[in-house]
């Protein structure tokens, strides 16, 4: 097997698990209620939220436990623009964003009456400063732009974005960084908010937090308990939410070798495909190492994820979250890539955990199912 769908998901880390399971057996108790034995499982998790907090650099009434990065970004999007509607009813966010932020902008212009501008990107993938700038005005609210495209690897530049909406309005800005971190340096001193999840970087899936300053009021999604400052109410995750701390703590010690490692395996499958007359790489130069895009001219994308999928070779066509619409890529759309190319995209998405040897066999695949292609 041959797994380069890692911008899905990845295998939990084997510490991680070991930990993981620990807590499951022996502080099961109800993070909330007032006996010790609880108040261990309570006090743990406090440790877990402080050691995120001081690894991000920000303050750990900072940190928000959720379930993920689509509910950590549907929490802040709409926690935000109900919160401060009174304020203004203008959003902005790109046009290539993930389905969870893409979906609650959708929500909130559709049912309940903001105005959305969803910003174009260039050839790159990536958000301008100049068309942001243009886009601002006196009643927007917030900005949210991603940190890493998931489809193409496009990197954008949160440190001059946040300075444009800073400079020009009064929003706040938010950035999904699902896809960076533990990844890349991420500038949190530029961000009011971000998004994050866990089994992007060898956690428990279902696991994710969010950062928000602490001036930033939220009106709660989920009514009905005190948990997470009364943000979220239901009962904690708290074998999740302890196990998070260790599982960013791990990526990060070694952010360093495994990019550097990842980098390697992203140029030597460039450089074959390169060499192949029926590819074009659609991913930009400057994208992170972790993801490559690229579309095979002469057949679509379900041929070729059925071929690939016999051989044991799992890759994607798109997102995940879309993965059963039969829709091409948005994202390629807005690079300017047209509708047969995008039709003819694959995603390969790797870990650190992935070898040369893999990629050497996943060229060698390639071409049998090219010239199979071609043949018939």
């Amino acid at each position: 097997m041959i797994f380069f769908d890692s911008a899905s998901t990845t295998p939990l880390h084997p510490e991680v698990l070991k930990t993981y399971v620990y807590i499951l057996e022996n502080y099961f108790a109800n993070s909330d209620a007032l006996y010790d034995y609880a108040l261990k499982s309570s006090s743990l998790m406090e440790q877990s939220r402080e050691q995120i907090a001081s690894m991000l650099k920000v303050k750990d009434n900072e940190i928000f436990f959720t379930s993920g990065a689509s509910e950590s970004n549907n929490m802040l999007i709409k926690g935000i623009s109900f919160a401060y509607q009174h304020k203004g009813k203008h959003l902005i966010t790109s046009a290539v964003e993930h389905s969870s932020v893409m979906g609650a902008f959708k929500q909130l212009e559709e049912y309940f009456g903001f105005e959305v501008t969803y910003l174009p990107v260039n050839s790159k993938g990536v958000v301008e400063c100049e068309q942001l700038k243009k886009a601002l005005r006196p009643d927007t609210i917030l900005v949210s732009i991603m940190s890493v495209n998931n489809e193409v690897g496009s990197i954008n530049d949160l440190k001059a974005l946040s300075k444009i909406v800073k400079t020009y309005s009064h929003a706040f800005f938010h950035s999904d960084c699902t896809q960076s971190l533990a990844k890349m340096e991420i500038p949190m001193e530029c961000l009011d908010a971000a998004s994050f999840s866990a089994h992007k970087i060898y956690g428990c899936k279902g696991s994710g937090f969010l950062y928000k300053k602490v001036n930033i009021q939220l009106l709660p999604l989920i009514n009905g308990g005190q948990q997470e400052e009364g943000l979220r109410g239901g009962t904690s995750n708290h074998p999740c939410n302890i196990v998070l701390a260790k599982t960013l703590r791990l990526a990060m010690e070694k952010m360093d070798e495994h990019r550097q490692k990842v980098a390697q395996l992203n140029d030597l499958l460039r450089r074959e495909l390169n060499r192949m007359d029926d590819i074009i790489i659609n991913s930009p130069e400057d994208a992170t190492p972790y993801i490559l895009n690229f579309s095979c001219t002469c057949m679509t994308s379900e041929i070729m994820l059925n071929a690939l999928n016999e051989r044991q070779i799992y890759v994607s066509a798109q997102s995940t979250c879309h993965s059963k619409t039969k829709s091409v890529s948005e994202v390629l759309l807005a690079m300017g890539i047209g509708q047969k190319r995008a039709s003819q995209a694959i995603r390969i998405s790797f870990s650190y955990l992935n070898t040369e040897e893999e990629v050497i066999e996943f060229i060698r695949n390639l071409k049998e199912i090219l010239n199979e292609y071609r043949i018939k």
